[in-house]
């Protein structure tokens, strides 16, 4: 997941940079969080108890066939005109830190699933926090050299050379993404 850990440093750091950043009484940046949300849904047109095949079709009336995993409780529950509807959500966070720690990386997962006897639903989440050290600024290009906990290092262009106000060699960036995917299955409307 290290390997990851970094470009997603090097994307939001990309962004960080190029937002307008939050500058505290004392001219030091703060942080910034994006949040963003994306709902489909899809009304179950097929089901095969048996075999696990659904078939689900959107409001365009495009079909999506797939085979439930044996993961997936609760499916006898769901039925013929039943409503599926997937929320993806993913937000970032950073955080520059004045003379910060030391670099790193770190990922979690959770998983939660309806009760039993219950209509199918479920959500996965990921977080991945990465923390980077800035090693150079350059102002002229403008960029920032930043390196992580395995001493790689990257280089990523600015938007602006304004971006870098308040931020100084030595300082980290810590870089926190979270992903997640919830579904849930809904009585079908009479």
């Amino acid at each position: 997941m290290k390997h990851y850990g970094y470009w997603i440093a090097a994307a939001a750091l990309a962004g960080c940079l190029c937002l307008e950043t939050p500058v505290s009484a004392q001219g030091l940046p703060k942080g910034q969080v994006t949040v963003s949300s994306i709902d489909v849904t899809a009304k179950v047109a097929h089901i095969n108890h048996k075999t696990r095949v659904v078939t689900l079709k959107s409001a365009d009336g495009s079909e999506t066939r797939f085979v439930a995993d044996a993961a997936v409780q609760n499916l006898d529950q769901v039925k013929k005109g039943d409503l599926v509807t997937a929320t993806y959500t993913e937000a970032l966070a950073y955080e520059v830190v004045k003379k910060g720690g030391k670099a790193g990386a770190d990922s979690t997962v959770a998983v939660a699933t309806a009760p039993p006897g219950a209509k199918p639903a479920g959500a996965v989440a990921q977080n991945t926090t990465v923390t980077v050290a800035i090693t150079s600024i350059d102002a002229k290009t403008p960029s920032v050299t930043f390196r992580g906990s395995d001493g790689n290092k990257r280089t990523i262009k600015v938007e602006s050379a304004d971006r870098l106000q308040g931020v100084s060699v030595g300082d980290t960036v810590t870089v926190t993404y979270v992903e997640a995917v919830a579904i849930r299955v809904d009585k079908a409307k009479k």
